[in-house]
């Protein structure tokens, strides 16, 4: 079941809290269910948040996906990563909030590009980054190592004495490398296949970046394949992968996508738009644009902006777009 549309937001956007609004310290907190009102709604925050099951059985619900949340599980989520847990009678949990410059003082990294932080530069982020593929449930003696840590972060919380801040950044890293260490097969191979998958973002965007600018002239293979610096071989077998078309395939499909932008955005002659797409033959260009709409060049640019007249409302001094 997905999870509720956000109600505080009429528009059902999902609302994001600073640390200011949700604990009781700029750094660190560290609280147990009395502390606050949870918050059943999903939302997001700007800080780093570790949530603690001690009893009872409920959900985590983060990012897409609904992950068990029972008792001795320990649940990551990353800045700006939309969850919630709904909490119902006879649970028990603690929640950590904490900044990334607490932490972290030294990575520079936007708080949006830290799911692709690799491994090797912050181990300590792999929970939290893989939180939506593992459940990270220790067993009773394995959590009793947990809710010591637990217990000493929340006694220098309340204190804060002199060195409680270095002392809970230390049982804090522990938290994390007690958890990247029973889970560390796991992570690794999750790191892994991460890092191939950003590979083969990052030479995908090459590919097309060369093909919008290639797309009036005649791309081959070989010369994607410079581009976006793989063997032609293996771009071909890459495209397969991520599209399911073949080179020549999305090679039409980004001229025709092209051609559409040009005749709702241009008067050109049809002839001209089809020279500009790479068709050198106009009737070939609308043969193809027919199989994918179904209509004609002509024909789709006159629906298509009769329609968009049909939204547009005139009021005094501007137009106004009805959505």
């Amino acid at each position: 079941m997905p999870p509720p549309r956000a109600s505080n937001d009429p528009a059902g956007a999902v609302r994001t809290y600073a640390m200011v609004e949700r604990s009781s310290h700029l750094d660190f907190d560290i609280r147990d269910q009395s502390g606050r009102t949870p918050l059943t709604q999903p939302h997001k925050h700007e800080y780093f948040q570790i949530q603690v099951n001690l009893e009872g059985h409920t959900q985590h619900h983060i990012g897409g996906v609904a992950r068990p949340f029972t008792a001795r599980t320990l649940s990551f989520v990353l800045p700006h990563r939309m969850h919630f847990v709904p909490h119902p009678p006879g649970t028990r949990w603690l929640v950590v909030n904490f900044s990334q410059r607490f932490l972290w003082p030294g990575l520079a990294v936007d708080p949006l590009d830290l799911e692709d932080v690799p491994l090797a530069l912050a181990p300590e982020l792999a929970p939290f980054q893989f939180q939506e593929h593992l459940d990270f449930t220790f067993d009773e003696s394995g959590f009793g190592a947990v809710q010591a840590l637990l217990d000493t972060l929340q006694r220098e919380n309340t204190a804060r004495r002199l060195a409680s801040l270095a002392c809970i950044r230390g049982g804090l890293l522990q938290l994390l490398a007690l958890t990247c260490q029973r889970w560390e097969g796991e992570l690794r191979a999750l790191a892994a296949a991460q890092a191939q998958r950003g590979s083969r973002r990052a030479a995908m965007a090459r590919l097309l970046r060369y093909l919008r600018g290639e797309l009036a002239g005649d791309p081959t293979l070989a010369d994607a394949a410079e581009a976006a610096c793989l063997s032609p071989n293996y771009l071909a077998h890459l495209i397969k992968k991520e599209t399911g078309k073949t080179f020549t395939e999305l090679l039409t499909e980004r001229r025709l996508a092209l051609a559409q932008e040009l005749l709702l955005a241009t008067g050109e002659r049809i002839g001209e738009i089809a020279r500009r797409c790479g068709f050198a033959d106009e009737a070939y260009f609308a043969r193809r644009f027919r199989q994918w709409h179904g209509l004609s060049p002509s024909a789709w640019r006159a629906q298509r902006l009769r329609e968009l007249q049909g939204t547009a409302v005139a009021v005094p001094g501007s137009v106004q777009v009805l959505r």
